[in-house]
Parts: C-alpha cells; structure tokens; sequence
C-alpha cells in the first residue's frame, strides 16, 4: 500500500524538489509532493503517512493542522507540540542539566507589552527594576542581547558595555530577550542533525555567513564530543531535523544555539557537498518513518486512550 509524504515548506526553491526527486526515484512504496492543507474538517483524515514542517513557525494555521495530524497517527518532523516549546532560555536550561556546556543565560522582562496589560497592576509577580550591574558581571562582557524566540541572527546585539546593553534593551518592544556570556571563539560549527542520530558537524563562518568545506576542521576528539553532544540534545528534544551551533573556546564547544526546527538546507548555502547530504539523508529518515513509525511516549498513550474510548 503506498504511503504519501507530504512537504510543508515556504519559499525554499533547492531543498524540496531535490528531496521529492530522491524519494521518488528510489521506488519503495513511497511518494513524496507538497503537502495541501485548507477547509479541513477536525474529525477527516489525514493523507499522509510522513509531514515534514519547514514553515509552520510563519503560517500558524499549518501548525494547528499538524498537530490534528499526530492526534490521528502520523509522524511530523518536527514534532508540532514541542517545537511549541522552542525558546533560547529553554535551551540553555537544557543543556546545562544534560551536562553540556552552554554560556551564561538570563531572562529579561519584556520592555513592552500589549494593550491592555498595565503594569501597576497585570505584572504584580514582575521583579523591577532590573539590576543590570549584577547581571553584567554574571554573563560578563561583552555579552550577546537576543530575542528568545527568534533565529536567523534577527535582533541579535553584542554589546561592550552596560549603557550599550540597555540602549538595545530599550528598543526590544515586544520581544523577549535574552543576555548572554559570549564565548570568545577559536572555531566556529554547526551541526545538522537528522534522526537524532546522524550528525554532520562543518565549519562555519558566521561573519561570513557561510559554510566551509573541511573534513580536518576538527580534532578527532572534539568532533567526537560535539557529534555525542548533539545527539544528547537532539534525542532530548526529540528534533529529527535540526541544526545546532558550537562555539569552541579551549577546546570545550558550548552549545550556543541548538533549537532550529526548519534548519537552512539551501544548496547555495550548504554547498553542493552538504546539500547532496541533507537530501539523501532526509530521504532515507522519511521513507523509514512511513514504512514503520514511531511514536513517542505521549502519542502512545492518545493512542491507548483513543482505543479505549471506542
């Protein structure tokens, strides 16, 4: 019986019709196109044994849809609910009880908020002013002022001092945002993560916002670390798909942003090596989760209770 794998993507033009193509040709049983969403009734079914979300973060209607679609059985990369989840205090939080290294974090108040909440009275359990001398001297300086839930390096600041700090601070509006310690680095990675298993860690220059193919970037060890690293994460987090950054300072890579659900695949950007490893190995994740799914601990019991109430 075939099954269907259905993309959900936004602009990307490389990544999607390269990864149809390789599924498609490999004549498994399985078929993969663009996933087609609109009107749908909360009790219909869903066409697709696989989704693979690449843009519900910018069409929320498409992730009210996916998570109608793991209620009724089927495998979404990623997980819609806790990719929900998603913020950089989180993360940082994460992967210090995991035992990996991560800079300093603190979590700021919004400078701003939306009618209707007045802080005299809706922000009662808010603790201000804020102390920005004791929180400097804890993340140290410079230090990196960035939007919680944001990625992309959108409103990201690194600032050298208090004033400049705040400065920032005070033209944040709604966001939410985080300080951080920033690591000094001697070498920069980011790792794309598929399965939670297959790791391919590159160098990176994010000056430069490009990647570099160099397959002696790393020392056996620390690229050993970083892979055992990013696996640890990865299976915490239950990200199938996902990019993950590694500043490495002495050695020691400090996991600085690892929460990326739709992570670049653009050939332009990862290169033609890179690209051709992404396409391949999204194919082969794809094509085993429609042919033998798998589901978490908490989709094993929806579905325990889904039969139960039959």
């Amino acid at each position: 019986m075939q099954k269907n794998i259905g993309l959900v993507v936004g602009r990307e033009w490389s990544w999607p019709p390269a990864f149809i193509e390789e599924v498609n040709k490999r004549d498994q049983g399985v078929v993969a196109d663009f996933a087609k969403f609109g009107g749908d009734h909360h009790d219909g079914p869903v066409p697709y044994a696989v989704l693979i979300d690449r843009i519900s973060h910018e069409v929320p209607m498409y992730r009210s849809y996916l998570k109608k679609a793991v209620l009724d059985g089927v495998t979404v990369i990623n997980n819609p609910f806790m990719w929900s989840a998603d913020d950089k205090f989180f993360e940082a939080t994460l992967a210090t009880k995991l035992g990996v290294a991560s800079p300093k974090t603190v979590l700021l108040p919004n400078k701003d908020y939306v009618p209707g909440i007045v802080p005299s009275e809706s922000l009662r359990n808010l603790k201000f002013p804020l102390d920005w001398d004791e929180l400097a001297a804890h993340v140290g300086m410079p230090c990196i002022l960035k939007d919680a839930h944001g990625g992309g390096w959108k409103e990201v600041y690194v600032c050298h001092t208090v004033q400049e700090l705040i400065r920032n601070y005070n033209e944040s509006g709604l966001l939410t945002m985080i300080v951080q310690e920033f690591i000094q680095w001697d070498q920069f990675v980011r790792c794309l993560c598929l399965g939670q298993e297959d790791v391919l860690p590159m160098q990176y220059d994010p000056k430069a916002r490009k990647y570099i193919v160099d397959d002696d970037y790393l020392a056996p060890a620390l690229r050993e670390r970083i892979v055992k690293d990013s696996r640890t994460l990865c299976s915490a987090l239950g990200y199938d798909m996902n990019s993950l950054e590694y500043a490495v300072k002495d050695g020691v890579p400090y996991a600085i942003d690892f929460m990326n659900c739709a992570p670049d695949m653009d050939v332009y950007s990862l290169t033609p090596t890179y690209f051709d490893w992404v396409v391949k190995g999204m194919a082969d994740l794809a094509i085993k989760l429609a042919r033998k799914p798998r589901r978490t601990a908490v989709e094993a019991k929806w579905s325990a209770l889904f039969t139960a109430s039959r």
